[in-house]
């Protein structure tokens, strides 16, 4: 064995030395990141003197444990929120490898590794029958004083104050047992608050611990919305009447809330780098011990687990305290399987389209005309009487290139200056497009469909003169600009127009099921109108969005499930303000088992992306029907241990089931099927023998006293249906009956069937949608 030389041990000795000093240092430097904690609230020892010094105690024994004084002050700023009321826990910056230390920790229930949330981004309450056609009919809302005891919380981008949608004239004094604060930063004072808006708050510590120091300078750090999504959102919920509202003089009228006597909580989440898993958590904590009777939440992540995803769990917090949770579906339809907010006590809303469109016409060289629509409305026109030079940059091909999309710098401005020109929906923004167009020497642009688009046109308020068209007309106008060397055209601008039919069709951004997470709990839930919805904005911003945009209105028209989920807030609030002692369960079965699948000319709804019927996966239960929710005659009413019973069925462990509550399973649903839904999915699993299964319901009589109900199933190609009993008969007031469904194979589909269970007594009509498939639904 070779020796080795003293001087060589001792720079051994020196660089072993320095490497302990290296790791030691990068251990206590490792970038830290927002964790979500949840504990087990009832296990607190009674050392401590409160939950909030248990919590720190277990941060703290998990952090690395530093050797300078700063570092020790860093320590203790670990924990950014704390929680206590819809959840227990606090969230707080860690290493990775100190959150998989605090999580082998006994009583820490889970940890969340904080996520991004997005913005799911007049005449609707006309529309659905919120408010008499003429003078001489009933107002089926007609205000009463219990409507102004109803609050919503909205969780968005904050609120402008000072829109007249926010005007408090006439409303009685705020509830004595809201317990909400009206909190102040710059632009935001107390004033700012009233008996419309009685309460704003802000939640940015955890986008602060994501992105960096909050900039002051561009951003409003209070609860002003430079946005404008949340005054949006906040107006549709609950906005007061604003009589001659308009969009540069497009859909001039009456803009009034679903709710327009109830009062509104501004939560502000989302910020100009988005919205943060930890602040949504704080912000829907908070709204619950403030008092909230509505959650509103237009926003959504990807789709986890139940168990891992920390607004479900949240809303099942607010559930037990008997808050409604109302979640936008998301943007991302027409793919199937393209949902969020999945789970059961959250009611998932879709997006369909209003009587109200803006048309406007394209007409081309050769004579045809096509129907689009727009909200364009300024300085540069065209002359209707002049035709102009009309070219596409893309090809034959159905794959898009950056130039027909009109991406920034993709466009000749040698080839475009002076012509309208094509351009491609995708990746961009629609009015970007406009602006490219512009910036390159354009006149005018033609807004073309694909086939992720179909048939559904969406109004934007462009810089230019611009005109959407549907996919089947859009290729036309490209072939004719490819085939013809002196392709010309010209863009003409209509207005507003009521009356449209078909309507409501189910909007083709409107994400889709089938519920990847459980096939039994059909979603989305139901659709409302999402589609050129009219609404307050901020002053901040101009109606485009675009920086550049110099435009400042009051009123602005925006699409997405983030509009149609403030319309189902706003009308359970109604509901809530009606019938007080309702559960969340109780009005979301109201608003589904009175939702309509039938338009305007009495055909099925239509889905917008491929002009054909849409199906449950698509719209749900079907299209929200106010005046009928109001008196549903039967509901099936869900308990929070209902909602736990159902968890059971979900092969999660005792640890993942405490992370909803501290309840026990009792087994009572034979399977996931059989939890008491409005809606009915059955599986019928492949590689097995099974041919027959039943499903259970229970239905809650909250018509009149003695009444008898009769059911009426519709037929299916692949099973036969059995219900029973098929008479109902109720003797008293929020009596309680049950009864089987049955359902026996025949002949095994390839496709999912759909249909419907109707409980009729001679007034009411309690629908209950039907899936039935054999093997996997996607």
């Amino acid at each position: 064995m070779k020796m080795v030389e003293k001087p060589v041990i001792k720079w051994l000795l020196v660089l072993i030395l320095a490497s302990s000093v290296f790791f030691f240092t990068n251990a206590l430097s490792a970038k830290t990141q927002t964790y979500i904690i949840q504990m087990d609230r009832s296990a607190k020892p009674e050392s401590f003197n409160s939950h909030l010094d248990w919590y720190s105690s277990k941060v703290n024994s998990v952090l690395t444990k530093p050797d300078k004084a700063d570092d020790q002050n860093q320590n203790q700023d670990r924990i950014i929120y704390t929680y206590q009321t819809a959840f227990h826990g606090v969230a707080a910056q860690l290493t990775q490898q100190e959150a998989q230390l605090l999580e082998q920790q006994d009583s820490v229930l889970s940890i969340f590794p904080e996520q991004k949330y997005e913005l799911h981004t007049t005449r609707s309450p006309l529309f659905l029958g919120l408010e008499p056609h003429d003078s001489t009919t009933a107002n089926v809302w007609s205000q009463r004083l219990s409507d102004h005891d109803v609050i919503v919380g909205v969780l968005d981008t904050g609120v402008w104050p000072e829109s007249q949608s926010f005007n408090d004239t006439g409303m009685s004094p705020v509830p004595r047992r809201w317990r909400g604060a009206c909190e102040t930063g710059r632009g935001f004072t107390k004033l700012n608050c009233n008996r419309k808006v009685v309460g704003a708050r802000i939640f940015l510590r955890g986008y602060e611990s994501a992105t960096g120091k909050f900039n002051e300078k561009t951003e409003y750090k209070s609860p002003r919305d430079q946005d404008g999504h949340g005054t949006h959102t906040a107006a549709t919920v609950a906005g007061s009447a604003v009589r001659g509202a308009n969009l540069l003089g497009y859909a001039y009228g009456t803009a009034r809330g679903m709710a327009p006597a109830a009062r509104i909580a501004a939560y502000k989440v989302c910020w100009m780098g988005g919205c943060f898993s930890s602040d949504i958590m704080a912000a829907v904590d908070k709204a619950v011990a403030d008092g909230v009777d509505v959650l509103s939440i237009s926003l959504g992540g990807g789709v986890s687990s139940y168990y891992r995803d920390s607004l479900s769990i949240a809303a099942f917090g607010a559930m037990e305290m008997g808050v409604f949770v109302s979640c936008s579906a998301g943007n991302g339809g027409p793919d199937p399987v393209s949902l969020t907010n999945v789970s059961p006590w959250i009611t998932t809303v879709g997006a369909s389209t209003m009587d109200r469109d803006f048309p406007a016409i394209v007409k081309l060289g050769n004579g045809r005309s096509i129907t689009g629509v727009s909200l364009y409305r300024g300085r540069m026109k065209l002359d209707t009487k002049k035709m102009y030079p009309v070219v596409f940059a893309g090809g034959n091909s159905s794959s898009p290139d950056p130039s027909s999309l009109c991406l920034e710098g993709t466009l000749n401005p040698r080839k475009v200056k002076g012509k309208i020109v094509i351009c491609e929906r995708g990746i961009s923004a629609r009015v970007q497009k406009g602006v490219v167009v512009k910036n390159a020497g354009g006149v005018g642009m033609i807004l073309a469909n694909t086939a992720s688009n179909g048939e559904e046109l969406v109004a934007d308020c462009h810089l230019i003169p611009a005109v959407a068209v549907g996919e089947n007309e859009a290729k036309l106008i490209k072939h004719y600009a490819l085939s013809s060397p002196r392709a010309k055209a010209t863009l003409a601008f209509v207005g507003t127009r009521v009356g449209i039919r078909p309507s409501p069709v189910v909007a083709a951004f409107s994400s889709r099921g089938p519920n990847l997470l459980s096939f039994e709990i059909m979603k989305p839930d139901l659709v409302a109108p999402g589609v050129n919805i009219l609404a307050a904005w901020t002053g901040e911003l101009g109606p485009s969005s675009l920086a550049t945009d110099r435009r400042r209105v009051k009123f602005n028209i925006l699409s997405g499930t983030s509009m149609s989920c403030p319309h189902v807030s706003g009308i359970a609030a109604l509901l809530k303000s009606r019938h007080p002692e309702w559960s969340p369960a109780a009005i979301k079965s109201a608003l589904m088992t009175t939702a309509y699948v039938h338009d305007n000319t009495n055909k099925p709804l239509e889905d917008a992306s491929r002009a054909e019927i849409s199906t449950p996966f698509d719209h749900g239960a079907g299209h929200i029907n106010p005046s009928k929710a109001l008196d549903p005659g039967l509901v099936y009413d869900i308990q929070p241990q209902d909602y736990l019973e159902f968890l059971c069925t979900q092969k999660l462990t005792p640890m993942q089931l405490k992370v909803f509550s501290n309840r026990t399973c009792r087994h009572t649903l034979a399977n996931a099927g059989d939890l008491n839904y409005p809606a009915i999915s059955v599986v019928f699993v492949e590689n097995t023998n099974v041919s027959v299964l039943t499903v259970h319901r229970t239905v809650t009589n909250v018509g009149p006293a003695v009444s008898s109900y009769h059911a009426i199933v519709s037929p299916f190609k692949g099973a036969y249906v059995k219900v029973e009993p098929r008479i109902l008969k109720f003797t008293k007031a929020n009596q309680k009956l049950s009864y089987k469904v049955t359902f026996t194979t025949k002949t095994r589909q390839p496709e999912p069937e759909f249909g419907g269970l109707v409980w009729k007594d001679g007034v009411h009509r309690v629908r209950s949608p039907i899936v039935v498939a054999w093997g996997m639904l996607i």
